[in-house]
């Protein structure tokens, strides 16, 4: 490259890596490509796993996860920051510490704490870090309604709930909070509710018949990618929703399991 020439957007995105493509690194990569942004990866846990299932799991020692992230920081100009899965509360210490050392990096924090057999995946300290740690240091922090619930320790059970427990979670520190409502029941229909200081929105969409894999991934580095383009947290999930609807539309199935991989390049946005 033309030494005049800026360097690129760059986001990272530190989470586990999914042997099957589907979520995960993989998925957040994707999501980066789709968006025209240089993709940068500091990976906290490996999984062995497919379409059907998880069948390993190894996490590389902290000290090399820091190793990632301090090489990425010292080479690229990243904007945004996207966290995934963070198996332990060492590992949760070591990207805040981390996160402490760039406070000028959007950090958008998708906890990710239930397994879809519905297993925790965190201890109590891990838990605690996170909640503690991370939660604060968030530009938008994007849980899930089982994930809510263990953040607040306390059930979601209907939509005014889910009103009530927005807030909340905005008082545990994160800045903007985009609470998700696909596990919810309000009928046909998915609303995803969104706070910050300035702005309060409900997205309301149709519920679709695909068992996609990674739409939680795939969001939150659509956010992060957005709000390394300049946008706005808000207009970023706003947006970011819309950007998962079609990439569920384009899904497909790779393996020999049920579930489908969205279709992360089909709606390129520039």
């Amino acid at each position: 490259m033309n030494a005049s020439v800026p360097r690129p957007v760059s986001v990272l995105t530190i989470a586990g890596s999914d042997s099957g493509g589907g979520a995960g690194i993989q998925a957040d990569l994707k999501t980066f490509a789709a968006h025209d942004i240089h993709g940068l990866s500091a990976i906290a846990a490996l999984t062995a796993q497919h379409t059907r299932g998880v069948t390993a799991v190894h996490a590389p020692p902290v000290t090399f996860l820091q190793a990632q992230i301090d090489a990425c920081f010292d080479d690229f100009e990243i904007r945004a920051v996207k966290i995934g899965m963070l198996a332990t509360a060492d590992i949760v210490h070591a990207v805040a510490d981390a996160l402490d050392a760039q406070p000028g990096a959007a950090v958008v924090l998708d906890p990710v704490m239930i397994a879809t057999s519905g297993a925790k995946l965190l201890d109590d300290d891990a838990l605690d870090a996170l909640r503690t740690r991370l939660v604060p240091r968030a530009t938008v922090l994007t849980p899930n309604i089982p994930e809510a619930e263990l953040l607040l320790g306390r059930p979601i059970v209907d939509a005014a709930a889910a009103d009530v427990a927005l807030e909340a979670l905005r008082g545990l520190g994160a800045r903007g909070v985009l609470l998700k409502g696909g596990h919810l029941d309000e009928g046909d229909t998915v609303v995803d509710r969104y706070a910050d200081p300035a702005t309060r929105f409900a997205h309301r969409g149709p519920r679709l018949a695909v068992d996609g894999h990674g739409t939680g991934c795939t969001l939150s580095s659509a956010i992060a990618a957005r709000i390394a383009r300049g946008e706005a947290p808000a207009d970023a999930c706003r947006a970011a929703i819309d950007y998962v609807h079609a990439a569920m539309r384009a899904a497909y199935r790779p393996g020999r399991g049920d579930v489908s991989v969205l279709g992360h390049l089909a709606p390129r946005t520039r």
